[in-house]
């Protein structure tokens, strides 16, 4: 059987990591943007409380008048609190600071790990490409992601503990494809905060790919000014300064992503 052209179209893909300070909302941010530069078009999901993502993209929190907590708690039409941003092709589903709560009130909810899904599958078919950003953690706002998902993003700091904790993700993924969504993949293991010049880097990218080979990106993501400065002018570092090796680190992401899927989309 050969894959069609829409049968990627609204392809779900969340960017976890339970550890923070791993740049997995950097990347949310700027892989979002990257795909959205390269004619698709794009919806970043920030299910992070903290709203990182949203500013990122030069939302103000304060003027954000819905969040994704209005769809999880509310039930509100997730088209409805969807920003249109100024990047091209890049649409924003914001988070708001009353989104740190969400988890106890998911609680007492019926059918709390489908929430997202439900939601998403509404406006799926507008979209090429939706990204979510998870929480650093392994709650119910992550699970959540996970049942939404066709595939898992892992962005990896080349650290002591990486190895620890992707274990522990990766367990929590069997989970979820055993109970919620059997269809779950890792989409890929990107590593961040690289520097080649460092012998535990080296050791760490060598062990990883011993586990994970076929699911390592060739793209790398370095140690980079810009991309940490970015944030704060409330633009992808593709904007801010597209010369940078941040710039061209994520810009190669997109392509090699892009380039897998285009593969696929010809597999028989």
């Amino acid at each position: 059987m050969i894959l069609l052209e829409g049968d990627f179209l609204g392809r779900v893909i969340s960017i976890v990591n339970q550890k923070g300070g791993v740049g997995k909302t950097t990347t949310a941010v700027n892989l979002t943007a990257a795909v959205g530069m390269r004619k698709k078009k794009t919806l970043l999901v920030d299910l992070d409380p903290q709203g990182n993502s949203t500013s990122g993209m030069g939302i103000l929190k304060k003027q954000v008048k819905g969040s994704v907590y209005d769809v999880l708690i509310d039930r509100k039409a997730i088209d409805s609190l969807i920003i249109n941003t100024k990047f091209k092709n890049v649409d924003v589903l914001p988070s708001g600071i009353e989104l740190a709560g969400a988890e106890i009130e998911m609680v007492e909810l019926k059918e709390r790990t489908f929430l997202l899904k439900y939601a998403i599958s509404s406006i799926k078919e507008k979209y090429d490409y939706i990204f979510i950003d998870c929480p650093p953690s392994l709650g119910i706002l992550t699970l959540n992601a996970l049942t939404a998902s066709d595939t898992i993003l892992i962005p990896i700091q080349c650290e002591y503990y990486a190895l620890e904790g992707l274990s522990q993700l990766v367990s929590t993924v069997r989970q979820v494809k055993k109970l919620y969504n059997p269809l779950l993949d890792v989409e890929g293991i990107l590593f961040t905060m690289y520097d080649s010049r460092l012998k535990l880097t080296m050791q760490v990218v060598n062990e990883v790919k011993k586990h994970f080979e076929k699911k390592v990106y060739k793209s790398v993501i370095p140690k980079n000014v810009r991309l940490s400065e970015a944030p704060s002018f409330g633009e992808p570092v593709a904007y801010y300064d597209k010369n940078s090796k941040g710039a061209k680190a994520y810009k190669n992401l997109a392509g090699e992503m892009l380039k897998k899927h285009k593969e696929q989309k010809g597999m028989i």
